[in-house]
């Protein structure tokens, strides 16, 4: 995925070459061969991210506008950190959207090409740009004789049907082969990181009363909250062990659920570009979109507008970026499936675009790496894999190209075992991760209270003979208890008593049946 080679030096497009016309017309002092020579210059950025968080953290001055050197100041204090959820300022102009022409061009070939003809304001809906960028490449386009105006209207350009020439669809095929991405236009890797920083885990604030908030609805042993709350103010790993059953998954959940009761809203961008790489990071299947109304409203359907043209107003020049999605703080888990392919970087040889890691699509919220110690990949080289992004919040992907670069590592990534530390891992890898945190069996009052809040749950009404009898039976008799042995018991209860036709009821004799088919010795 090379872009076209230039004959000159990169030139920045500027707003005499993008007069407001009715027509389309040559543009004042253009060239018709000079589009050409807007492909921007691509920075290497291999070093981006690794610099950024190196230097010492500024302490004085209050936090002021992003500025274009931004990324080479100092780290933010970590109370400045705290991002409040401020929507991302739409680019308006192709510059500040930090694509080249031709990258934008060839996006704009792509859409045409697979839906026959376009309006104007349907290339800026599907590329989520706005229509005032999308008509430099339109423009350029056109003087290139790649495409045509088949109809239009006279409330604007935006208006109008493009359809692509012969010479178009040659190259929308060109562009096809060199990558057959198409969608939401990519994001710049500098604009990634930035945005990063401003979500980042560690700003947000954790307090006791906070976090008890977030646990609310869990049963949990007395202390575990004084336990969890240092690692989430630290923002750094941590190491949950302890026999099978007794909520170490349900405590990452709790702390994604606090991530987003107090640290907000974050934005994920729909594809990233490095240099003329696409790679796309928002996936619906992780990532829980919180903006869905707000585009609703903004794309209205034809057929309630009798067919005429909606209002463009948003489109044309929109307040926010479109590119980017708002979403809740990602809770990724991943268990025994997890190999060392799926910490990198995913390419598709046919399609030649790339899909982002489990990690990177984690940024901002909580990664578990669930029965730790069970994957495919042994677990010595995975952790290798993750020794230096544990200790500088920083891990580099690779390119097919053999181009390394680096990207955020800012998730609380917790490790979840019932197997002994000491078989897994050595005293190298433990010192990196900060807090490791034992989850043991349920106290008898514990377990009472989650038997009580499962009935509820159930509709069943609740006996203490359910306790008592799983306790004299098996619990006393050697047989550690399991903060889920009361669920999956009722639910297994429920089931017979559906069978049966009756009412589900804890009396001894369903209560015997369930537990012999649960604790049947195999």
């Amino acid at each position: 995925m090379i872009d076209r080679p230039t004959e000159d030096e990169p030139q920045a497009p500027t707003d005499e070459m993008l007069p407001e016309q009715d027509e389309y017309s040559e543009p004042p002092g253009t060239d018709p061969g000079q589009g050409l020579r807007f492909a921007a210059v691509n920075n290497d950025l291999t070093d981006l991210y690794s610099d950024l968080f190196k230097k010492k953290q500024a302490t004085s001055g209050s936090q002021t506008a992003l500025a274009e050197n931004e990324l080479d100041a100092p780290a933010l204090p970590l109370n400045e950190l705290r991002y409040e959820g401020e929507s991302i300022r739409a680019p308006q102009t192709l510059a500040e959207s930090g694509l080249s022409l031709m990258q934008l061009c060839n996006l704009v070939l792509k859409q045409l090409y697979l839906q026959g003809s376009a309006l104007g304001i349907d290339l800026s809906r599907s590329t989520h740009l706005p229509f005032s960028i999308i008509d430099e490449a339109l423009i350029f386009l056109k003087e290139e004789k790649c495409i045509e105006v088949s109809s239009g209207k006279m409330i604007g350009r935006s208006s109008y049907r493009f359809n692509l020439t012969e010479l178009g669809r040659i190259r929308a095929r060109e562009a096809f082969e060199q990558c057959r991405y198409v969608g939401p236009a990519p994001v710049t890797l500098e604009a990634y990181v930035k945005q990063c920083r401003l979500q980042t885990v560690t700003g947000i604030d954790c307090t006791p009363e906070k976090l008890q908030a977030a646990f609310s609805e869990f049963i949990i042993r007395e202390g575990l909250l004084d336990e969890l709350g240092p690692a989430v103010c630290s923002g750094r790993s941590i190491f949950i062990y302890g026999p099978p059953g007794n909520g170490k998954t349900l405590i990452a959940k709790g702390l994604g659920r606090f991530l987003n009761l107090q640290g907000g809203e974050i934005y994920v961008p729909y594809a990233i570009q490095m240099e003329s790489s696409i790679i796309t990071l928002f996936d619906p299947t992780l990532h829980q979109t919180t903006d869905d109304h707000e585009l609703q409203e903004r794309i209205q359907s034809d057929s309630k507008n009798g067919g005429r043209i909606p209002e463009l107003k948003e489109w044309v020049k929109p307040d926010t970026d479109l590119r980017w999605r708002r979403i809740r703080r990602p809770v990724v888990i991943t268990g025994g499936e997890l190999t060392l392919d799926m910490l990198d970087l995913r390419y598709n040889k046919t399609s030649n675009f790339y899909t982002a890691p489990l990690h990177l699509k984690a940024n901002g919220g909580v990664f578990l790496i669930d029965d730790f110690g069970r994957q495919l990949v042994s677990p010595k080289d995975l952790l290798n894999r993750w020794i230096m992004p544990l200790e500088d919040r920083i891990d580099y992907l690779t390119l097919e190209t053999g181009k390394k670069f680096a990207v955020p590592f800012e998730q609380l990534i917790i490790f979840s075992t019932n197997l002994d530390p000491k078989d897994l891992v050595d005293e190298a890898f433990l010192r990196r991760i900060r807090h490791k945190i034992p989850i043991n069996a349920p106290s008898r009052e514990v377990f009472t209270e989650i038997s009580k809040l499962c009935c509820r749950q159930r509709e069943i009404a609740y006996d203490p003979v359910f306790v008592n009898y799983l306790y004299d039976n098996y619990y006393n008799q050697g047989k550690p208890p399991r903060s889920s042995d009361p669920r999956d018991l009722l639910e297994i209860l429920q089931s017979i008593c559906r069978f049966k036709g009756q009412e589900p009821i804890l009396n001894s004799q369903l209560i015997a049946e369930a537990a012999q088919r649960f604790f049947c010795q195999i």
